[in-house]
C-alpha cells in the first residue's frame, strides 16, 4: 500500500491493545501498548484519550479523517508524535490477537512473526490535505446538518411540550444548583475553573455516564449518574447515591443489565427520554426543580456535533428551549463567577495581620519608636480640632 508522505523509516513494538470502541480501549492500555481501532473519523476527546495513554502508534481498520468534515482528532495525534496506519480493513483487524506483542514497520503491522495487516501512513501534508477538502464543503455539511433538525424537530417537537415520566430518586435538586456533567472535550479546563464554584456552592452533580469515572479521578463526587451505561465503570455506578438508566422510547435500555451488575435494583431507576443522555439530564435537573443548571463539557458548535456522529440537534434544540430560562454553560460560570471572602475568613485574615503587627512591635525598636511618634502626631492633630 502507499506510504503517504512517509519521509523515513519507522519501526515500534508494543503489545496489541484492541476495541471497537476507543473510548473503551483508552481505559486499560498504557505506553507499551499500541492501539488498533475501528474509529471512522476520530474526534478530538477521543484523541485526546490516546494521547494521554502514552501509546506510540494507532492502528485504524477505517479512515482517520474521511474528509466529510474537519475533524480535529487525527491532527491532536500527530502532533503528539503517534504514528498513524490507517483503512487495514475488517479482515486483518480481525486478525489481530490483544496481548500479544505486534511489530511495526512503515505501514506494514507483524504479530508472531507473520504479515497481519497492511495499511496507509497517514502523514500531516495528507491530513491537512483532507481537512483543507472539508472546510470547502462544511457549507454542505452545515446546510445538511440543519435539515435534518428541522426534520427531526418534526418528529419529536412533542418532547418539549409532552409531560415526561421522571424517576423518583434520593437526591433532592429543589431549588439547588446543578452540574451536569459530560465527558466534553473541554471538560478538564471546565472542572478546573469551576472548582471554587464547587467548593462554595456545593452543587448537586449530575455526572453523564463516563463522564462520573473522569470526575472522581479528579476526587468530585457526583450524586447521580445517568446514560446509557456504555462507558462507565462498575465502580462509579456503587459510588453515587442515584443510577438512572436512560431509556428508549420504545422500551429497550441497553444499559440495565450493567447497572443491575453494580446496584439492586430498587436503586435503579430508568428514564424514557427521546433524546441523548446529555439532553435527558438537563430536563431531569429541569424537572425536578434545579434552580440553576450548569452544564460543562458539552456540545457547543457543528464541529462538536458531526464529531459525535449527530446528522442534527433536535433533541437538543428542544431541551434547550425547555431548560433555557436556567442553563448555563461553565465556561460562562468561570468567567462571572467570584470567590467572594466569608465573615469567618475575614475575621481570621485580621487577626493574622493584628499578630504578626504586635510580633513586629515586640521584636523592633525602630517599630517602637514609629508607633510612638505616629501616636504623638495622632494627639497633636486631635488636640487642635
Amino acid at each position: 500500500m502507499k506510504i503517504n508522505g512517509a519521509k523515513k523509516s519507522v519501526t515500534i513494538r508494543g503489545i496489541a491493545g484492541k476495541d471497537r470502541k476507543t473510548k473503551n480501549l483508552i481505559k486499560r492500555i498504557g505506553p507499551k501498548h499500541i492501539a488498533f481501532i475501528d474509529h471512522e473519523d476520530v474526534d478530538r476527546v477521543s484523541a485526546e484519550g490516546l494521547v494521554s495513554t502514552g501509546t506510540k502508534a494507532v492502528v485504524n481498520a477505517s479512515s482517520f479523517s474521511t474528509g466529510t468534515y474537519p475533524n480535529q482528532g487525527p491532527g491532536i495525534l500527530l502532533r503528539a508524535g503517534i504514528h498513524l496506519i490507517e483503512d487495514i480493513g475488517e479482515s486483518a483487524f480481525e486478525r489481530i490477537v490483544e496481548g500479544e506483542e505486534v511489530l511495526i514497520v512503515d505501514d506494514k503491522v507483524y504479530q508472531g512473526g507473520k504479515l497481519v495487516a497492511v495499511g496507509n501512513v497517514l502523514s500531516e501534508e495528507e491530513l491537512e490535505k483532507r481537512l483543507e477538502n472539508a472546510r470547502k464543503n462544511i457549507d454542505k455539511e452545515l446546510i445538511a446538518f440543519a435539515e435534518n433538525t428541522v426534520e427531526y424537530i418534526k418528529k419529536e417537537r412533542k418532547l418539549l411540550f409532552e409531560d415526561l415520566e421522571i424517576p423518583k430518586i434520593k437526591t433532592n435538586l429543589k431549588d439547588k444548583s446543578c452540574l451536569v456533567v459530560v465527558r466534553g472535550h473541554d471538560y478538564q479546563e471546565d472542572i478546573n475553573a469551576l472548582r471554587i464554584f464547587i467548593e462554595n456552592e456545593k452543587p448537586i452533580i449530575i455526572a453523564v455516564d463516563g463522564a462520573a469515572d473522569l470526575l472522581f479521578e479528579n476526587r468530585i463526587s457526583p450524586d447521580i449518574i445517568i446514560g446509557d451505561m456504555d462507558s462507565v465503570s462498575e465502580e462509579s455506578l456503587k459510588k453515587v447515591r442515584d443510577v438512572i438508566v436512560h431509556s428508549y422510547i420504545d422500551g429497550r435500555a441497553p444499559g440495565l443489565s450493567k447497572a443491575l451488575a453494580a446496584r439492586r435494583a430498587e436503586d435503579v431507576k430508568l428514564f424514557k427520554f427521546q433524546g441523548t443522555s446529555e439532553d435527558a439530564a438537563l430536563v431531569l435537573a429541569y424537572e425536578l426543580g434545579a434552580s440553576l443548571i450548569v452544564l460543562v463539557g458539552s456540545h457547543t458548535n457543528l464541529i462538536d456535533f458531526l464529531d459525535k456522529g449527530r446528522k442534527g440537534m433536535a433533541s437538543t434544540f428542544l431541551t434547550r428551549l425547555r431548560v433555557g430560562d436556567r442553563l448555563i454553560d461553565a465556561k460562562g460560570v468561570s468567567k462571572i463567577y467570584k470567590s467572594h471572602a466569608k465573615p469567618h475568613h475575614l475575621f481570621i485574615f485580621l487577626l493574622v495581620i493584628l499578630a504578626l503587627f504586635i510580633l513586629t512591635i515586640s521584636l523592633s525598636s525602630p517599630a517602637k519608636n514609629l508607633i510612638s511618634m505616629l501616636i504623638f502626631k495622632l494627639q497633636i492633630l486631635l488636640a487642635s480640632i
